[in-house]
């Protein structure tokens, strides 16, 4: 691997913004010159220089719904945002990651199509437990569970007791169990009449279900000490239960993302289901309350929850927002849309860093990644904080084009994205073949 160097005068290190010049070498970063542009080094000027983006929440479907996504076009979007490091989640692949057997598969399919570097989540499933250690030994970095139906029949939700047997397992080998935290309750029943209403399916999946959920595993995470993480929160109101959960000490991450960050319920409109995700996009002020806990550090890391289909399960033709599929695609969208609202808050390069960057990388247990420092991956970001462009259809690298953000104005526009010292997206244009691997097993 060639030797690089390169200089901007806004780098985001973990003491702050600086200007700097990085030397790459093997892949790592060899050097780093504060407030000096060497000889040697290509200036960047003012573009930002940030560590790469780590997602470990996409949805890639591949094998078995490759129509929905892929490895190849989930990771050149990545690329195309940014995005260095991404975790594939358990499901909707057919077969689920819920076995060694599945897993072993996965990989297989994956092999030569990645554009940046990825990991694989497992699944915990009821009657699974047996396969558990065998797929930690195997790479997987942990393991996502539902509390509700997951969408899909062969991926079903665990119970207590499935979740009393995998946990104290998942301790005992250090990887985490995360948690999609909806327990189903009481809610309105809304008329087919009502099927395009936004507000209808916002009512369909109350407060309520999450805080429950929340409550319940910061218990079985008290009494197994396994580490809990809860994917995608919506719900503000299950902040307080958060922050004691913290106080106590246990073992306990939460994540939320752009949509909920960028979107508020009252701006949807009826019958657009591209909106319809699990949990929903809730109120103006529930959204102003997850920007604070960013803030206050509370909440732990920013992910998309790539989460695609193909166009027909949208239901746009109808129209119809309760019987849509819930996902909302936007791997590639993740760094404009969250700066856009972000800047807004007063939130610094560094703080977006951290909650994309490294924070994501400790959590995955890839303290290599997400981090400019001496030793660690030359994973990169070269982009325009400033620059504005509006979102279009041809724009998109995902598999379908079809997303909430489309035709939104979003601030935020990668120049460049380097995998280990390699450039894997420039100006536009993806490198000549993928540079990926697969990052197995907690280091």
């Amino acid at each position: 691997m060639t030797a690089l160097s390169l200089y901007s005068e806004r780098v985001i290190l973990p003491t702050g913004e600086q200007a700097a010049t990085l030397h790459i070498a093997d892949g790592k970063i060899s050097g780093i010159e504060l407030g000096t542009c060497t000889p040697t080094a290509e200036n960047l000027g003012s573009a930002v220089m940030m560590p790469g983006l780590v997602d470990p929440h996409v949805h890639v479907n591949e094998p078995g719904r490759t129509e929905w996504e892929g490895f190849w076009t989930a990771t050149r979007a990545a690329a195309a945002g940014g995005v260095t490091t991404l975790v594939d989640m358990p499901l909707n692949s057919d077969p689920v990651t819920t076995s060694v057997e599945a897993f072993a598969l996965k990989r297989q399919v994956a092999q030569n199509q990645a554009w940046i570097d990825i990991g694989f989540w497992g699944g915990v499933v009821p009657n699974n437990q047996n396969e558990l250690v065998a797929m930690i030994n195997d790479g997987v970095l942990g393991f996502k569970c539902f509390l509700i139906h997951s969408g899909i029949d062969d991926f079903p939700q665990a119970q207590t007791q499935d979740l009393k047997i995998a946990m104290p397992i998942l301790k005992q080998a250090g990887v985490p169990l995360l948690v999609h935290a909806e327990l189903e309750g009481k809610a309105p029943v809304h008329a087919e009449s009502q099927a395009q209403s936004y507000q209808a399916f916002l009512q369909s999946r109350p407060r309520d279900w999450e805080d429950r959920a929340i409550q319940h595993m910061v218990k079985l995470c008290r009494e197994t000490g396994c580490p809990t993480h809860i994917v995608h929160l919506s719900s503000a109101s299950a902040l307080p239960d958060i922050r004691a959960a913290k106080a106590e000490g246990l073992p306990f991450s939460v994540e939320t993302c752009p949509h909920y960050l960028y979107f508020a319920a009252e701006t949807i409109p009826d019958g657009h289901p591209e909106y319809k995700c699990m949990p929903p996009i809730r109120e103006q002020n529930n959204q102003e309350a997850l920007w604070q806990a960013l803030k206050e550090g509370l909440l732990d890391c920013i992910v998309t929850d790539h989460s695609p289909c193909i166009p027909g399960l949208k239901c746009f033709e109808a129209g119809d927002v309760l019987h849509a599929w819930g996902g909302i695609a936007s791997l590639q969208l993740g760094l404009p849309s969250v700066w856009t609202r972000a800047q807004e808050r007063g939130f610094s390069l560094e703080e977006l860093a951290k909650l994309m960057s490294t924070a994501p990388a400790d959590f995955i247990g890839q303290p290599q990644k997400g981090r400019i420092a001496l030793g660690a991956d030359a994973d990169l970001v070269i982009w325009d904080p400033n620059a504005r462009f509006k979102l279009s259809p041809e724009q998109i690298f995902f598999k379908h084009p079809v997303s909430p953000y489309l035709r939104q104005e979003l601030r935020g526009v990668v120049k460049r994205t380097y995998l280990r010292g390699q450039l894997v997206f420039s100006e536009g244009q993806h490198a000549e073949k993928p540079q990926g691997a697969f990052l197995l097993g907690r280091k």
